[in-house]
């Protein structure tokens, strides 16, 4: 109670000092870690109905069949179990995404993991462990930290659940994956990912949910998650920040002072 009371006392002080302000356009906001109501308005919250295998929203009920798919997923069932999305990978859920993931803007993550966790309430069980798709160490060096673990972990926390950050690795620096044919992107995932073999015991029998900031074709998430049932777990879903709409051909690294802020 006491280490709760000093947390808003702290808390406030920082912000008598260092008034808070909106995560995009730095306007005036009345706590830290929040959007002005104009950036606000920008989201594109994922609401039904969107399918239960892809996260793809659709256009009216009429198109989710009696499992909750859609007729892509009816056809061809993803590897995973569930996917869930918080926001649209378009105007301010992207600038979201690509400051985190960029811009060291490490504060957008607590924003991000709170919709993660509104979107996957009901993938986000108490016996769940979470898994993060993990980066090339080439490219973790330049970044210096994976966005995916980051929101891993924020929502691990958030829920009270286990959290793997390194039950993944990927042993290869892939290309971006959006521009190519599902055949070429299956043979440049070929052995990319594999299981820290010092893990096996954190997921052998447990419900997965795989973490990650943007899906967009699933090739990256459907590899990551053919590794973990292989490696013993139970199920695996997804669960990301954004999800790029299937029928738009979006820029996943479209540079950070492109975007709209």
């Amino acid at each position: 109670m006491r280490w709760g009371r000093a947390r808003r006392i702290g808390r406030a002080a920082l912000d008598g000092l260092f008034p808070p302000t909106c995560l995009l356009c730095h306007a005036d906001v009345a706590q830290a870690g929040l959007l002005c109501a104009d950036c606000f308005g920008r989201l594109h919250t994922m609401v039904p109905p969107c399918c239960d295998a892809c996260a793809t929203p659709q256009v009216a009920e009429a198109y989710i069949g009696s499992a909750g798919l859609c007729p892509a997923c009816e056809r061809h069932h993803p590897v995973w179990a569930h996917a869930r999305a918080a926001f649209l990978y378009d105007q301010a859920g992207r600038d979201l995404i690509l400051h985190l993931k960029y811009a060291d803007r490490l504060e957008n993550a607590r924003f991000l993991a709170n919709r993660m966790v509104q979107a996957g309430r009901d993938i986000l069980a108490p016996d769940v462990v979470l898994v993060p798709v993990p980066v090339h160490r080439w490219r973790l060096l330049g970044r210096r930290y994976n966005q995916a673990a980051i929101l891993a972990g924020a929502v691990a926390r958030r829920v009270g659940v286990g959290c793997v950050p390194d039950a993944l690795v990927r042993r290869k620096a892939t290309s971006r994956l959006a521009s190519f044919s599902p055949q070429e992107r299956k043979a440049e995932m070929v052995n990319a990912i594999t299981l820290h073999p010092r893990r096996a015991r954190l997921i052998t029998g447990r419900s997965v949910v795989l973490v990650d900031d943007v899906l967009t074709t699933g090739a990256t998430a459907s590899v990551c998650t053919q590794v973990l049932l292989e490696a013993g777990a139970a199920s695996v879903s997804l669960l990301v920040a954004g999800r790029v709409p299937a029928q738009k051909e979006v820029d996943l690294d479209f540079p950070v002072m492109e975007t709209n802020v």
